[in-house]
């Protein structure tokens, strides 16, 4: 049991100070989180929308994710990752305090939009901090330590906000979020000094080179194959919860601590999982192909039997896969990255994820009314055995360029 414990104190050694203090603005912004998974009720509950009215706001709510990706990718290119985080955290306040004001249809579109654009401008610039302060070397572990923080956060957020909302009022966790926004946004002004940030960062700031991520092919097709997965990851989060209840009859709790599983896991084996297999000697494609096969296998499964067990199974493969394929994938799109041009690169990266929320809740939901679940879950299948393949493709295409042969 010691050795274990220094084992997994030991995935964390050689970590800067800085991600360090990263990782904390983030858990902050992230517990403060409580208002996106209580929305949809609050959207129904409070404001008496019509379920296709809170499926349009949701869309809206894609949308904007994605505009604040690409706005965050540009940003962090033309004034820096320090800032363009700021902002984020600090106008992603703002918006979560005003939104609950908004009544109508309409408003509550454009607001949702809105808040999605301010509160995602913080992706890309994180990104970028990750492999800055990794300077090429501790990228995938630095990632990993913002992920931990963020899965710390969202497994406390909904606890708190579901808490609030019983005891207090809605109105409580829209103040809750913004302040814990903004606070997180002064925290990184605190303990980060803007001029020590800005001297690391001209250090590392050259002029442009390579392409655009809009005119790289590999990386267009890497693009696709993280759209792939986000489309299939993402109903995680909408088509199979409706079928934990409708087929299996489970619960809200039980549910929940279905998903506990997978918030446990990435808190207690991710760090040490990523050291294991950079120890390996792993390359970043691969470890992006297994992720993607072993989400591939976890809804496949679904169809096999109607033993609750299954669903243990299925939850600790998704999470598996989750924990192997995210980090590596984002170190990939770093490496893909021209120096120069990481913002943008990864504002591309993080619209793949974006575009999930547009289409794959609405495909899916939609396949399971016409289809069933057993077909979804195969047509699911399916999308992921392109998106392995198309991933062994981009390895080999890789391998073949100078530039990137080790990925």
């Amino acid at each position: 049991m010691k050795n274990l414990f220094n084992h997994y104190i030991s995935s964390f050694k050689g970590l800067v100070p800085e991600i360090w203090i990263l990782s904390l603005v983030t858990f902050i912004n992230r517990a403060g989180a409580m208002v996106i998974p209580f929305l949809s009720i609050y959207l129904v509950e409070e404001k008496g929308l019509t379920f296709p009215q809170v499926g349009m706001i949701m869309t809206c709510f894609g949308i904007g994710s994605l505009l604040g990706n690409y706005l965050g990718g540009f940003l962090t290119d033309k004034i820096g990752f320090y800032k363009t985080i700021v902002l984020s955290l600090f106008f992603g306040g703002i918006g979560f305090i005003c939104i609950q004001f908004l009544n109508s249809f309409i408003g509550l579109c454009l607001g949702i939009l809105t808040l999605m654009i301010a509160v995602d401008t913080y992706r890309p610039g994180v990104f970028v901090a990750a492999d800055v302060y990794g300077d090429g070397k501790e990228t995938t572990r630095n990632i990993g330590l913002i992920r931990l923080a963020i899965n710390i956060g969202f497994s406390i957020g909904p606890v708190i906000g579901g808490l609030l909302i019983a005891k207090v009022s809605y109105s409580s966790i829209f103040w809750i979020d913004g302040v814990t926004c903004m606070l997180a946004s002064l925290l990184l002004l605190l303990l980060l000094k803007p001029k020590e940030q800005k001297q690391k960062e001209e250090s590392k700031q050259v002029i442009k080179e390579g392409v655009s991520p809009f005119k790289n092919a590999l990386f267009l097709l890497f693009f696709l194959i993280m759209a792939l997965n986000s489309i299939s990851f993402v109903q995680y989060f909408s088509a199979v919860p409706l079928y934990y209840s409708e087929v299996h009859g489970l619960s809200e709790d039980t549910i929940g601590l279905l998903f506990l599983i997978n918030g446990s896991m990435i808190v207690i084996f991710e760090m040490p999982l990523i050291a294991w297999l950079e120890r390996l000697k792993l390359s970043k494609s691969m470890a992006t192909f297994w992720g993607i096969g072993l989400l591939a296998v976890s809804l496949i499964i679904l169809n096999i039997s109607n033993w609750f067990g299954v669903l243990i199974i299925g939850m600790i493969l998704m999470t598996l896969g989750e924990m192997i394929g995210s980090p590596f994938a984002s170190s990939l799109a770093l490496d893909m990255a021209p120096k120069g041009r990481k913002g943008s690169y990864m504002g591309l990266f993080s619209i793949s994820f974006s575009i999930s929320h547009i289409i794959g809740h609405n495909a899916a939901l939609n396949s399971i009314d016409v289809f069933g679940y057993s077909k979804t879950w195969v047509f699911l299948f399916c999308t992921l055995a392109l998106a392995g393949l198309l991933t062994l493709y981009l390895k080999a295409k890789l391998k073949s360029s100078k530039e990137y042969e080790t990925y």
